[in-house]
């Protein structure tokens, strides 16, 4: 079997090419890959890389993901999140390919506090959810075979993320406020890359499981929960921890504006997920239980 992957360099792409390594040959691109183009700002490029490899599977892990920056180009989102997905899923029809493809809570327009389902109506309330919403039916339109997973607050130990900044802030500072409104699963790169992979071999065996899903790591937290948690979590392991626990203050989304609106409602169901390929999904302070251990010993 031959995997084609794109955004290998990303969060969720360098754990792709982990856990995908074993299921068959991988190819394994990112936008500066020279001698096959993974830029997806060149939409007919990227196909004409699909007719190339003529891949069995295509993993697209590329994605314009810079939420506010997306809010003053929305042209270049548009471009990377919902033109070349599309062109991609055609390339993936015409070759008979299987093409998985990963999507946002920002689908949704965060109201109420029950988990969002696959079924639900969205309402995307920035350029980020608006472009990934349309990629997402772009693919639909196709008619290709398809996972598209709809996943939240993705974290990974490499590179900047959440966790890091929340743990340099606690070192220098006496106080912090974090955002508590927003109520969301933290969900690890690697849970991705390895359900994904699960969900690959699933999928081939029984076709009739293409469709739409939500896959986040279990519980809800808000940031400000999230926070403490990596705060305390590094305070007992002995990090030289400058905030008190007293002082990590809970503060409203609207006491820190942003260019893009984010969603105050990001629970996502994952039930068909579970159901349809047998998993259970962990609770998110176990993944950041782990990355913490790895961060810290470093």
């Amino acid at each position: 079997m031959k995997i084609l992957l794109f955004g290998k360099n990303g969060q969720v792409g360098w754990e792709l090419q982990r856990s995908l390594a074993p299921l068959g040959t991988l190819v394994a691109l990112d936008s500066g890959s020279q001698e096959l183009c993974g830029d997806f700002t060149k939409p007919e490029a990227i196909a004409e890389t699909v007719n190339a490899v003529r891949p069995d599977i295509i993993v697209n892990a590329a994605a314009h993901t810079a939420v506010d920056k997306a809010e003053s180009e929305p042209d270049l989102a548009r471009l990377i999140n919902a033109v070349s997905p599309g062109v991609l899923a055609e390339a993936s029809k015409r070759n008979g390919a299987w093409l998985v493809h990963y999507s946002t809570d920002y689908v949704f327009d965060g109201s109420g506090n029950q988990p969002w389902q696959e079924t639900d109506s969205t309402g995307p309330l920035s350029v980020y959810g608006k472009t990934k919403l349309e990629g997402e039916a772009a693919i639909l339109a196709t008619g290709c075979q398809h996972l598209i997973f709809r996943t939240s607050w993705v974290y990974a130990a490499r590179g900047g993320n959440f966790v890091r900044t929340m743990l340099r802030l606690a070192q220098e500072r006496d106080s912090l406020a974090v955002i508590d409104d927003q109520i969301g699963a933290p969900t690890g790169a690697e849970l991705l890359a390895d359900v994904t992979a699960h969900a690959i071999r699933t999928a081939l065996q029984n076709p009739a499981l293409s469709g739409l899903y939500h896959l986040t790591a279990s519980g809800e937290t808000s940031w400000h929960g999230y926070a403490s948690y990596v705060i305390e979590y590094a305070r007992r392991a002995g990090m030289d921890i400058k905030v008190a626990s007293d002082a990590i203050k809970p503060i409203p989304d609207t006491q820190y504006p942003t260019p893009a609106k984010r969603p105050k409602n990001s629970r996502l169901n994952t039930q068909k997920l579970q159901a349809d390929f047998g998993l259970v999904l962990p609770h998110w302070e176990v993944g950041i239980s782990r990355m913490l251990t790895e961060i810290i010993e470093k």
